[in-house]
């Protein structure tokens, strides 16, 4: 029995373990749903803990280039503190609340190219199994919607977005990482800009819109990039087609604050700070961060119905040069 227990304990012969997610995309903020089914192995087994692993890919710069990595960027205990018997079916139901900042990656069933994964982690007499990966769906909230569907009424068409790891400074941001909408330039704009690039950062009160333009040149003057940042509430109603225009006007008529630089966590490059108050009035301090070349996914033009086409802080963070397919074969991973 001792024997049995000991390669259970290394993956011969143990308990397995499927977790399915509830079908509807979760939100961010909002619950997280499934179960975990566990089935015995050749042995009883003491269930430590359950546990579930939020991962996303994210790309990171650094001083060799670009690579990406894997974050984990939030953990809940789900479960534990019983015996398997051999053989025997066990299935927890869960409910947890994701963070505000969770990456979207779908629009009205159109992927984005976010990566997002739900792993799941079963501890078993002081040894630990992480499973294989879940692909996690996430919805945009109402008032993310409404303003890439703006976007959309606009003329601006979506490009592709990814995930960059790094922090905005002058922010409220929450976890190790943000993320980019990249859009291509409405016509009215595109003598302008290349592209713009939308954050959103969401929290209880409210979500932190901050929209990144790579401007074009002039004649006697190379091109740059302008940053600025607004705050809408959960519920706000406004007329959000002139809202967003309002913003991208003031954003592409900004001039660059060159007296004002900062470095980004992360990027280590300066950019300029901009200092307004938004269209609805709320005061904002501007902020930096480094821009970087679109490297996300891009899908279909009309995606994300646009019209061309652990809150808590960190849990881990491990952030590897290769990363493979995300969600096919058994990577193996040291035990602690």
């Amino acid at each position: 029995m001792v024997f049995k227990r000991l390669l259970g304990s290394l993956g011969v012969g143990g308990p397995t373990v499927d977790t399915v997610l509830d079908p509807n995309p979760a939100r961010p903020g909002g619950a997280l749903t499934g179960q975990v089914h566990l089935e015995g192995g050749q042995a009883d087994f003491d269930i430590e803990h359950l546990t579930l692993e939020l991962v996303a890919r994210v790309e990171a710069e650094h001083a060799e280039g670009e690579s990406e990595g894997v974050v984990a960027f939030e953990r809940f205990t789900v479960g534990g503190g019983f015996r398997l018997a051999a053989g025997q079916r066990h299935s927890v139901p869960f409910s947890v609340t994701l963070p505000w900042e969770t990456p979207v990656t779908e629009l009205h069933g159109q992927q984005l190219g976010i990566v997002l994964g739900v792993r799941t982690e079963l501890a078993v007499a002081g040894a630990k199994d992480k499973g294989d990966l879940d692909p996690l769906a996430i919805a945009p909230l109402p008032v993310q919607e409404a303003i890439l569907e703006a976007f959309g009424q606009l003329g601006f068409g979506f490009r592709s977005a990814d995930l960059e790891y790094g922090h905005i400074a002058g922010t409220g941001q929450q976890l190790p990482f943000y993320q980019e909408i990249e859009l291509t330039p409405a016509p009215q704009y595109a003598h302008q800009v290349n592209e713009i690039e939308v954050t959103f950062l969401a929290g209880p009160g409210g979500i932190e819109v901050v929209l990144e333009a790579d401007k074009r040149g002039g004649l006697f003057s190379g091109g740059h990039d302008a940053l600025t940042r607004f705050t809408v509430g959960h519920h706000d109603t406004r007329d959000w087609n002139a809202e967003v225009d309002a913003w991208v006007r003031q954003l592409t008529e900004h001039r660059a604050a060159y007296g004002h630089q900062g470095v980004v966590h992360g990027h280590g490059a300066p950019y300029a700070v901009h200092d307004h108050h938004d269209h609805g009035g709320h005061h904002d301090h501007g902020g930096e961060r480094r821009s970087g070349p679109g490297v996300g996914t891009a899908v279909a033009a009309g995606a994300a119905g646009l019209a061309v086409g652990v809150v808590g802080g960190m849990v881990a963070v491990e952030v590897v040069d290769e990363v493979g397919d995300f969600f096919e074969g058994d990577e193996e991973e040291g035990e602690d």
